[in-house]
């Protein structure tokens, strides 16, 4: 035997080692494509049905937002509205508190207004049924 014999029969052995190992591995391989494939047609299936659940939630999404966005902006205008009574009741507060000697005094003067008005119209509406008296009373010189 020459030595490219030799080399020949080297190399053919290595040729088979290498065709051992490798065969497993092609065996694999194919086998994780066709699953590989399994899956990207199951993708394929599933997917439409959910972009289109997605784009619905995305919609009504939106339209809580818009109904959030309009209920805060009813809540700013009852808010403003409160805030306003709120700077009315301070403001009546106010005068209460600052001024009290001169609210009692012009509720008492209201009261005695009412007091002189009532007891002029009884005057009134005894003259007008009974012949006119000087009965002395405090309008009539009394």
């Amino acid at each position: 035997m020459t030595i490219v014999e030799i080399v020949a029969i080297v190399i053919a052995i290595a040729c088979a080692v290498l065709v051992g190992y490798l065969v497993p591995v092609l065996i694999q391989v194919r086998k994780t494509a066709a699953e590989s494939e399994q899956l990207l047609a199951k993708m394929n299936a599933d997917m439409p049905p959910l972009i289109v659940d997605l784009r619905s939630m995305s919609q009504n999404l939106n339209d809580l937002a818009d109904r959030a966005r309009g209920g805060v902006e009813h809540a700013a205008v009852l808010l403003h509205a409160v805030g306003e009574v709120g700077e009315s009741v301070q403001q009546v507060h106010s005068i209460v508190r600052g001024t009290p000697g001169a609210l009692l005094a012009n509720a008492a003067s209201l009261v005695a207004g009412f007091k002189a008005a009532a007891q002029v119209v009884r005057e009134r509406s005894r003259q007008d049924g009974e012949p006119h008296h000087d009965k002395g009373g405090p309008y009539n010189g009394g």
